[in-house]
């Protein structure tokens, strides 16, 4: 008899994920193809139930962790998402990073082998991720790439932490400060993945490394992890509770504002504008300018710097 009996993959009523238990391996993938694997709240919640029921199975032995398609593994937060619900309610961000903490950390926290099966592009909290795990298999024609200062945020959520452990210094600033694709060969010679293989032999490559895992025994794979990761869980709960606290704060200002409603909008963003608006001495922290006016006809206050007109009576603001 067992407290934490094996729960057959098919029970669980999943919307956003595929999930298969099968011949000691669990493999999670993520089933959002047509917003390129990227992840909502919901899917947050559906990953936290089957990393976690696949760390308590004792059936299961490693963890593949993947995406539907060719295009993405994992493409992060969907910035729909953001722009329509968190830029709107900025405190609720805050409920969202702690979800996505234990994401990340369903990962780690696992005491199995987890393997990123990088079928396609790890962009933003994708490429956090694959990072999350212990290994990663790379198709030879995709690509890993970081996008938060392309996009109004900071990638705190496993980039910053742990790319300068992987990568180095230098490179680690390359990636988050550039935003630029590093494609397969790169991210090979880097170590920002194990093995690069052509397209048609990932599956073949990521089940040899998978049999390979199980053929060790469990309770020392689980405490060699734990060791490995004392720089990654250093790092990580070092930063993770001032990030989650910082992002909320940065979502009630205008660089997110601007950085996800030109994604969603398919528009560049305005980079230079803001630059050149900060040097001309105005506001960049208000879509519309600080809250500075009083209306003198009703009294209205916190009125924004910019407006001309009283958003409350229509009266016309003084100068």
């Amino acid at each position: 008899m067992t407290l934490f009996p094996s729960i057959p993959a098919e029970e669980f009523d999943f919307q956003d994920i595929l999930y298969e238990k099968k011949d000691m391996v669990a493999t999670i993938t993520l089933n959002r193809p047509q917003n390129y694997n990227a992840y909502v709240t919901n899917t947050l919640k559906e990953l936290i139930t089957a990393f976690t029921d696949s760390a308590n199975d004792d059936q299961v032995g490693v963890i593949i962790y993947t995406g539907v398609g060719d295009k993405a593994f994992c493409t992060g937060g969907d910035v729909k998402e953001y722009a329509e619900v968190y830029t709107q309610q900025p405190r609720d961000y805050w409920k969202y990073m702690g979800l996505f903490s234990g994401y990340i950390e369903s990962i780690m926290k696992t005491g199995k082998v987890t393997i990123a099966r990088l079928n396609g592009m790890a962009v933003g909290g994708g490429n956090e991720s694959q990072l999350a795990c212990d290994l990663a298999v790379m198709a030879d024609d995709t690509f890993i790439s970081q996008v938060g200062t392309s996009v109004g945020s900071v990638a705190c959520g496993g980039a910053t932490q742990w790319l300068p452990l992987l990568v180095g210094d230098r490179r680690a600033r390359e990636i988050l400060l550039l935003n630029q694709r590093i494609d397969a060969q790169k991210a090979l010679d880097w170590g920002l993945v194990n093995r690069v293989v052509p397209r048609d032999q990932l599956d073949e490559a990521v089940n040899e490394i998978a049999q390979i895992a199980i053929d060790k025994f469990p309770e020392c794979t689980r405490y060699t992890k734990a060791q490995i990761n004392y720089w990654k869980d250093q790092s990580w709960h070092g930063t993770i509770g001032h990030a989650r606290d910082w992002l909320t704060t940065h979502f009630t200002s205008l660089e997110p504002y601007e950085g996800m409603t030109a994604f969603v909008e398919k528009r560049p963003a305005r980079y230079r504008e803001l630059r050149e608006m900060a040097a001309e001495g105005k506001s960049i922290e208000f879509l519309w300018g600080p809250y500075r006016h009083t209306c003198g006809e009703c009294g209205a206050k916190g009125i924004p710097a910019e407006f001309t007109w009283c958003g409350a009576c229509g009266a016309k603001l003084e100068e």
